[in-house]
């Protein structure tokens, strides 16, 4: 058989490759294949087979015949970079953490909210015994996934058991372990479950496992305070406090040197567990040839570049999820009533076993035609369950595993357009927009997430008096669940009822620019904003993040310049330009010696920075510290900014600090007084080099990290971990996996990558910090996107894998 690139030229490489594992390993049916239904429970198997050509930096190639083949490529791959990383996910979607680790410890909160193992095991045992993922997977296509990607899964979960029959653990975290075992194509779906809901049911977890019903004769419970209960929910679904983030800029044609689109991806997200990308190109000749990151234990390329088109996402403003505010029977709380006719809640019992020696842990759950009950948000957003009211949540991703389909579209996708009629088609996106372009010069914005059709119309209708105070301030809607007429409804040109279709979805194409840093669509180009769109979506004519400002600043001026390459691209990533430091940097300066009189040092220190968080500024520490202070709830002022928020120009406001105000002046004192204490406490210098005391160590390496947090604006985001007694010590989350992307007319897209934090979790492999120390010296990988430059890496390595 004879195998083609997308281009129609023929491989021979790949073909004789392939060739050599047709002839070489079992035959599909040595094992038998694993249906997408009835084998979900048993360990994956079935002669798959493919090669794999490493490159520099341990980046894998992945060549197959097939989906399922490139599946099972992709998770022996997988497992060879990141086994104890990804059983551990296994333990958590199976409902096993209490068995192997014990009811009270934590999770990595890379699977769900759960603030203890027996939390989340309730949860995805819950999950898993209601058969959830088994419907979703038995749901004919757009509406469930496709066979495509049920052959992606079912592969992956063969190559991950085969690589763990082939191989020794070494990783120090799992070897040995009881809980590294065999994983089936259920586990892997059960995983995108996961992921899916993150922004919903997994938002609730600890709400959705502790809901009880008031016992009799309880004395009653207050309602919410909607002001305070509204406040709560503004600040937990701000995408801002999220360990999870991004930016991304598409540049059109017209502001590129060769007439072709540029893209920068710039994924904000954990460093540790088990919410890490991977790299890999993932090719079917003939059939995809695709580049780029994915999250662990997803079977295909999410964020990528192909021969003509690019894309990445930003985590999105729009809200997964809503609540229905159930009226009770008063005589019995799990009774409640819509149109005044009575409908019994769903009891799901719950038993955990836990570690050996501890009794199995029974609970119960309560389910209701909108979804689980729910008694909190989080510990700041109670919804507490009383005689008369109890709160429902409705998470529409709870029927969505689509994702891989997207995924699948993006990368078979040859333009622009077709990346948004990948979107259109799938609605498999739970809480990320897309940002594109193509070799043709296009560019593209979509914020395409499967989202609650909750529009601003049936708010008025169907709110509660506190959805009427939490849907303004933060998108999340309350439904007055006794009313039938306040269902969510069904747009025609959706997939699944209850979401909104994609003509409501903001969007804008072909662009000189678009941008996202997680506020909404609204200002995606600053001369061309998004309005329009339903309040779930996200809000308008509101302030912006430094982050988005300072982005907005930084890619509408080279956009203006034109002639942009990926180099551009480039030294935007690195620029580390602080843009809190812009807005009131002048003003602290002037303020400074009549602040801390006698204190001369800190003044210096300041004013000496040159503003950036390059590993070698000196002074960056100290603002640093400052901002975080002026940004604590027990010191910010009322109304701290010189020049106030202007919808009519919300790049430049509000800037300036007013420190001729008494309490804006007090404050900055105050903010001062406390970095300086932080630093010196640490035994840190105020012009200590920000390198010397915010890196990571790696096999005993210290490695300078550049970057800085959300809150000062800078494009390149670190989050790091302080500690009063040492500084900063570990990295948390920040940037990830970067990829700055164009094309010059050839053949090849002309691509810089890295992955910040390296391929491989275990501290034995040889891509454990490769990379990381590429990041520390702000340096990048040369994508090896076609034949000849992979065949033409000095390290190259050829594994041919099989079941």
């Amino acid at each position: 058989m004879l195998f083609r690139t997308s281009l129609g030229r023929l491989v021979p490489v790949a073909v004789a490759a392939l060739a050599a594992v047709a002839t070489s390993l079992p035959s599909a049916t040595a094992a038998g294949p694993v249906t997408d239904t009835a084998g979900e429970r048993r360990p994956s198997g079935g002669g798959l087979s493919a090669v794999i050509r490493y490159t520099e930096y341990g980046i894998p190639h992945i060549l197959a015949k097939d989906y399922a083949d490139l599946g099972f490529g992709t998770g022996w791959a997988q497992a060879a970079d990141q086994v104890c990383v990804l059983a551990d996910g296994f333990v958590t979607v199976r409902g096993e953490r209490s068995r192997h680790f014990g009811p009270d410890a934590e999770p990595d909160g890379s699977l769900s909210s759960a603030d203890t193992n027996l939390s989340s095991d309730l949860y995805f045992r819950g999950v898993r015994d209601a058969g959830t993922v088994e419907r979703l997977l038995k749901a004919p296509a757009p509406a469930g996934p496709s066979r495509q990607a049920k052959e992606l899964m079912r592969g992956w979960a063969a190559g991950y058991n085969a690589w763990l029959k082939q191989n020794r653990v070494t990783d120090p975290a799992c070897a040995g372990a009881a809980w590294v075992r065999p994983v089936t194509s259920l586990d892997v779906a059960g995983r995108a479950f996961a992921l899916a809901v993150l922004g919903g049911q997994g938002r609730a977890v600890d709400g959705i496992t502790a809901a009880r019903p008031p016992a009799p004769g309880s004395p009653a419970v207050p309602a919410p305070d909607p002001a305070r209960t509204a406040s709560a929910a503004r600040e937990l679904l701000d995408p801002g406090n999220a360990d999870r983030g991004s930016n991304a800029v598409a540049f059109s044609g017209a502001t590129t040197a060769n007439g072709r689109g540029l893209l920068l991806g710039n994924p904000h997200y954990p460093w540790h567990g088990g919410r890490r990308f991977w790299q890999a190109q993932q090719t079917i000749p003939g059939e995809l040839n695709v580049s780029g990151g994915a999250l662990l234990g997803n079977p295909i390329v999410q964020i990528g570049f192909t021969e003509r088109t690019a894309w990445s996402h930003t985590v999105a403003t729009g809200v997964t999820m809503n609540l229905h505010q159930l009226t009770l029977d008063p005589a019995d709380p799990t009774v409640y009533l819509v149109d005044g006719r009575p409908e019994r809640m769903t009891r799901r019992q719950v038993t955990v076993p836990v570690a050996a020696g501890g009794e199995p842990v029974t609970r119960t759950q309560w389910w209701t035609r909108y979804g689980p009950v729910v008694t909190r948000l989080d510990a700041s957003a109670p919804l507490p369950w009383s005689t008369t009211t109890a709160y429902a949540l409705n998470d529409p991703n709870a029927v969505n595993l689509r994702g891989s389909d997207t995924a699948l579209g993006f990368a078979k996708a040859r333009s622009t357009a077709e990346i948004a009629d990948a979107l259109r088609r799938t609605q498999g996106l739970p809480w990320v927009n897309t940002v594109a372009a193509d070799a043709k010069g296009g560019t593209l914005f979509a914020q395409a997430q499967v989202l609650p059709r909750v529009t601003d119309e049936l708010m008025e209708r169907c709110s509660t008096a506190l959805g009427r105070a939490m849907y303004p301030a933060s998108g999340l809607a309350v439904l007055d669940g006794s009313r039938a007429d306040c269902a969510l409804g069904e747009d025609r040109d959706a997939v699944q009822p209850g979401i909104m279709g994609p003509s409501r979805m903001p969007m804008l194409r072909g662009a000189p620019y678009v941008e996202n840093s997680n506020d909404s669509a609204w200002l995606t180009n600053a001369d061309r904003p998004l309005t329009g769109y339903e309040r779930v979506f996200g809000d308008i004519d509101l302030p912006r993040s430094l982050r988005t400002r300072g982005a907005i600043e930084d890619v509408s001026a080279m956009a203006g310049r034109g002639r942009l390459t990926v180099a551009d691209l480039q030294r935007l990533q690195f620029a580390n330009r602080v843009p809190a430091a812009d807005q009131v940097l002048d003003d602290v300066l002037r303020a400074c010696p009549g602040l801390l009189p006698g204190n001369g040092a800190v003044c210096e220190a300041l004013a000496r920075w040159d503003r950036t968080m390059d590993a070698g500024s000196r002074g960056a520490l100290l603002f640093e510290r400052f901002w975080y202070w002026m940004g604590h709830r027990s010191l910010r002022p009322a109304a701290p900014w010189r020049v106030p928020f202007s919808a009519a120009d919300p790049v430049r406001t509000p800037r300036g600090l007013a420190t001729e105000k008494p309490d804006v002046a007090e404050a900055v004192r105050k903010a001062l007084t406390a970095a300086v204490s932080d630093l010196r406490g640490a035994g840190v210098a105020l012009d200590a080099p920000l390198g010397e005391h915010q890196f990571v160590v790696r096999g005993g390496e210290r490695l300078p990290v550049h970057g800085g947090t959300h809150a000062l604006g800078v494009w390149n985001m670190t989050v790091p971990l302080w500690d009063a007694a040492r500084g900063y010590t570990e990295v948390a989350h920040g940037t990830s996996h970067v990829q700055a992307v164009g094309w010059d007319g050839g053949r090849c897209p002309v691509a810089r990558t890295l992955l910040t934090y390296s391929q491989s979790s275990n501290p034995l492999s040889p891509h454990f910090s490769d990379q990381t120390r590429l990041y520390s010296g702000e340096r990048w990988v040369t994508a090896r996107f076609c034949e000849k430059d992979i065949l033409a890496d000095p390290r190259l390595r050829v594994v041919r894998v099989g079941d």
